[in-house]
């Protein structure tokens, strides 16, 4: 289940296809902005990489958060000429976590949407979600359980990022990428790190049918019948919400290839049901995703 990155093989209708984009407005963008980057065939053809649908699918973020085409494509394109790794964080994003933290507690939504906002314009998504929105929600857990954070700036928080994480998912059922069905076992109610992990997989050229939190076992079963995925992630808290659904886990992963994810995925279960543990971060464990199972 590798994923092709730097090979051009797609033609400009599949390119078309996977980043959900007409190949007239693909067309234009090669032709105004240099977004694409395409090699030719023996026969003449333009030929794109993955690369190439990143590319567009980047530029679709950024006109969804108000950009014009072309600051969009300037957008994408200084992404890949900044110095150093495109996922560093620049000393300004310590500054920018701590604004959001203290937007989020004070119950300040402009002020957070726009941290927010101003993240989204300097950093990349991956690096937006694996170092500062996880740490994020990783320490406000703690503090609910403390007692530090109340139980309302907790549902504040988290709706309001959810609300974020519902725009980076736009669009992530589209294309021709293999298909992944993800969801929560019965009583996982936090899904969030689950939706990280969705938008990540997307951007490795993964579609992605979302079921969410607090999924029966039988109806992800029928899911995975009748969407036929390449995978199903099942994503726990908790290793209580997994452990007495061994003999159903095990009947899945004998179907489907099987990934458990989150605190509740233990070592032992996995291998008790023959699944893959994601043993990482969610934005980790989505870019590992594309190696050979």
């Amino acid at each position: 289940m590798a994923i092709v990155e730097g090979s051009p093989v797609l033609r400009i209708g599949e390119l078309s296809r996977r980043a959900g984009v007409s190949d007239h407005v693909l067309r234009a963008w090669e032709r105004r902005y240099g977004l694409l980057r395409p090699a030719r065939s023996d026969g003449g053809f333009r030929l794109y990489a993955e690369a190439d649908t990143q590319r567009v699918r980047r530029m679709r973020d950024y006109i969804a958060r108000g950009l014009s085409a072309g600051e969009a494509a300037r957008a994408v394109l200084a992404e890949e000429t900044a110095p150093g790794p495109p996922d560093r964080l620049p000393a300004a994003a310590g500054e920018m976590a701590g604004a959001l933290r203290r937007a989020l507690d004070a119950f300040d939504e402009p002020a957070a949407q726009a941290v927010l906002d101003r993240l989204l314009s300097d950093l990349s998504v991956t690096a937006i979600l694996r170092e500062i929105v996880l740490p994020y929600l990783a320490e406000l857990g703690d503090r609910w359980q403390e007692g530090t954070a109340s139980i309302a700036q907790e549902h504040f928080a988290s709706n309001l990022i959810r609300g974020r994480l519902a725009g980076l998912a736009r669009g992530w059922g589209d294309g021709s990428g293999p298909r992944a069905v993800l969801a929560c076992p019965p009583g996982e109610m936090h899904d969030l790190a689950l939706m990280i992990f969705g938008i990540a997989l997307n951007r490795h050229g993964w579609r992605i049918d979302y079921l969410g939190a607090d999924t029966p076992v039988e109806e992800l079963t029928r899911a995975a019948a009748a969407r036929r995925p390449d995978l199903i992630v099942l994503a726990a808290t908790r290793a209580q919400a997994l452990e007495p659904l061994t003999a159903q886990l095990a009947a899945l992963a004998r179907a489907v290839p099987l990934l458990l994810a989150g605190a509740g995925a233990t070592r032992r279960l996995a291998a008790a049901v023959g699944a893959r543990r994601a043993a990482s971060d969610p934005v980790t464990a989505a870019r590992d995703i594309g190696r050979p199972w």
